[in-house]
């Protein structure tokens, strides 16, 4: 096991890391500021991937079907925002995890109906399908480097909107107190909807970057939902910045686990959420 091998082991657990982190992102956003919990927020992944193989059949086009099914992402989950979610703000988290559960099981279906069950994938771009040869033995592929390189900068691009511009303070500020958000003039109404589409655009997005990666199945979802709350809950709920920290310490955990314990793989990302919450109960990022 030499130094080339660790290195590339180490980048591709931050290239996934950079990919929950747009899961997680937008779960924390939505919880945070909406006070949701949205347990359908993986299915918006497997929705998202399935969008992104079906327009990619029909356009020949990968850079068209992300943007196609982020797109459709985004108006979906500003549909279920404004139709069904504006219910549960004032009611207690049992209703929120009853009606997104729900939710889980009629997307899921919704997908079956659509597509079947079979898995599919999506082939990588001629233009970008090729690799830098590390070894003579061992090369890594151009596409995961470009994956995350636009995952990073993406990253940036949403840590200055919520910081450096008039709509990431109102966000803020929703997250603070809706009430005096609304009083100063604000649509509360229409900023949540632009939330709740924005955290199922950044999940539609990570499932569409993947599928040349990784196969397109049913219940894709279910696994990254369970994940991407670890990543919430270490870097502490409501925090985007403790949501990328988060992610991308899992993300080298769960790819160093696979490889060097793959028996005690699933387990240590466990045990490294353990350590963090036993040293921090309130996650990385927020005060107690």
């Amino acid at each position: 096991m030499d130094a080339s091998f660790l290195l590339v082991q180490l980048f591709n657990g931050i290239q996934y890391g950079l990919l929950l982190f747009f899961i997680a992102s937008g779960l924390t956003l939505i919880f945070g500021i909406l006070g949701i919990i949205n347990l359908a927020h993986g299915a918006f992944y497997m929705l998202g991937a399935y969008m992104a193989y079906w327009l990619a059949a029909l356009s020949g086009s990968l850079v068209l079907a992300i943007l196609g099914s982020v797109a459709a992402m985004a108006v979906m989950g500003f549909l279920i925002e404004r139709f069904l979610m504006v219910h549960l703000y004032h009611r207690n988290h049992l209703d929120q995890v009853l009606l997104t559960y729900g939710l889980i099981l009629i997307l899921n279906e919704a997908q079956r109906l659509a597509w079947g069950n079979d898995v599919h994938g999506v082939a990588i771009p001629a233009m970008v399908d090729f690799s830098f040869r590390l070894t003579n033995g061992m090369a890594f592929p151009f596409y995961r480097v470009l994956l995350a390189g636009l995952c990073a900068v993406l990253a940036v691009g949403m840590f200055l909107v919520i910081q450096k511009t008039r709509f990431g303070i109102w966000i803020r500020a929703g997250a603070s107190n809706r009430e005096m958000v609304s009083a100063m003039g604000i649509d509360i109404k229409m900023l949540s909807g632009i939330v709740f589409a924005a955290g199922a655009a950044m999940s539609g997005f990570a499932g569409a970057v993947v599928t040349p990666l990784s196969s397109v199945y049913p219940g894709m979802g279910d696994a990254v939902i369970v994940i991407s709350f670890v990543v919430v809950v270490i870097g502490g709920i409501g925090s985007v910045k403790g949501a990328f920290f988060g992610a991308l310490l899992i993300g080298i955990a769960d790819t160093f686990g696979r490889v060097l314990l793959p028996e005690l793989a699933s387990l240590l990302v466990y045990a490294v959420m353990a350590t963090i919450l036993l040293w921090r109960p309130q996650g990385l990022f927020v005060r107690a």
